[in-house]
């Protein structure tokens, strides 16, 4: 059985996204994706915050950049 992750590194969110994972730390750092959570010291992304900013669900964190 696969279990999908609840919060992803980098690479994995990029991914996920279908993106490399420079481009990926670009959009988070212009704004355009959620910036990371810390989790026990390492950098995360929740994964549901990423799929409702990508389906349009919830507002990007700077509005008016095009991913």
């Amino acid at each position: 059985m696969s279990t999908a992750p609840l919060f992803a590194r980098d690479t994995t969110a990029a991914r996920l996204l279908d993106m490399p994972p420079a481009r990926f730390r670009t959009l988070v750092n212009q704004g355009a994706l959620p910036a990371p959570c810390h989790v026990a010291g390492e950098k995360r992304w929740d994964v549901e915050e990423l799929q409702s900013v990508m389906r349009g669900v919830k507002l990007r964190p700077t509005e008016g950049l095009d991913l």
